[in-house]
């Protein structure tokens, strides 16, 4: 479920795979980013995450899927994620590779 801050902080019913509209804007919440709802917006690729604020201009539907990343758009979302590393995306896939 996640989004536990949002949601009581909030007082919204924020958790993965519940629709919003932000903005006329249509799509799904796909990852907890803390003080924000990070959506994927229909139409867009499912690694595209948007930080949106909770409750600016959001209004909140039913549940849905979530999109489903290839594993190409998978690595390059946690490449993105992972803020520790200070190296290329070439790099952190050969990293993966020798630890895998």
């Amino acid at each position: 479920m996640t989004c536990e801050y949002v949601r009581k902080h909030y007082g919204v019913p924020a958790e993965l795979g519940r629709g919003v509209t932000v903005y006329g804007k249509p799509g799904v919440i796909a990852a907890d980013r803390g003080h924000y709802i990070g959506v994927v917006f229909d139409g867009d690729k499912p690694h595209q995450i948007s930080n949106c604020h909770p409750t600016a201009g959001v209004e909140y539907g039913e549940i849905r899927s979530l999109p489903l990343m290839t594993r190409p758009q998978k690595n390059y979302s946690d490449f993105l994620q992972a803020d520790w590393f200070q190296g290329t995306f070439v790099e952190w896939i050969r990293a993966r590779k020798i630890t895998s």
